[in-house]
């Protein structure tokens, strides 16, 4: 009984430690592509500006990427490492009687579109999160806020989807399984999260 224990824990250690592999190697070729690199930093530089400028920065997404949303929002709005004012960012699904009203009359894919009308600005940015990148919801959101002039990110899979053509700027992360994407997500929102506090609040 003891040694049929001890090597069904084996297996499920070499199930954590390749899904750990996995994760790594997403985030090893992503490292390693110099155009990934130079959009996270054109990104950075842009929502620094956005924020310099008096304009605001708006995540969407849905699923655990609307739960990504919110959390990279919340730093920019709360804090990161720094004790300092706060950001004007949200994401677009934090309003449940806006969300389900929205749905119930008019349909889950302008949920985001309809509030990006109503309060997006020139200038403003939005960043839109799917890993398959064919969302209809944030196709219809990335549409309404080019529109209005809002300069559009996406974060997605390896192949973009739809958002390739479609963003101003995309960051694809080099997978297709939706876990590990989701996992780099949030390490390139976090890195830009860092490097825009920094450049805001250098003193």
């Amino acid at each position: 009984m003891n040694y049929q224990r001890n090597f069904e824990i084996s297996i499920m250690q070499q199930h954590i430690r390749n899904i750990i592999q996995a994760s790594v190697d997403t985030k090893q070729k992503l490292l390693a592509d110099p155009t990934l690199i130079e959009t996270i930093e054109t990104v950075t530089t842009l929502i620094a500006r956005a924020f310099t400028n008096g304009n605001k920065v708006l995540f969407c997404g849905n699923g655990g990427s609307a739960a990504d949303a919110q959390h990279l929002a919340a730093e920019f709005s709360g804090r990161f490492y720094t004790d300092r004012d706060p950001l004007p960012s949200e994401a677009l699904h934090c309003n449940s009687s806006y969300m389900t009203a929205v749905a119930n009359d008019y349909g889950y894919d302008v949920v985001y579109s309809r509030i990006i009308k109503g309060t997006g600005k020139a200038g403003d940015v939005l960043v839109a999160l799917s890993t398959s990148g064919n969302s209809v919801n944030i196709i219809n959101a990335i549409e309404q806020a080019k529109k209005v002039g809002m300069i559009t990110v996406g974060l997605t899979g390896e192949t973009g989807g739809k958002m390739k053509t479609m963003c101003d700027h995309l960051v694809n992360v080099p997978s297709n399984d939706t876990p590990r994407i989701q996992e780099s997500h949030i390490m390139v929102g976090h890195i830009i999260c860092q490097l825009v506090e920094q450049e805001l609040f250098k003193n």
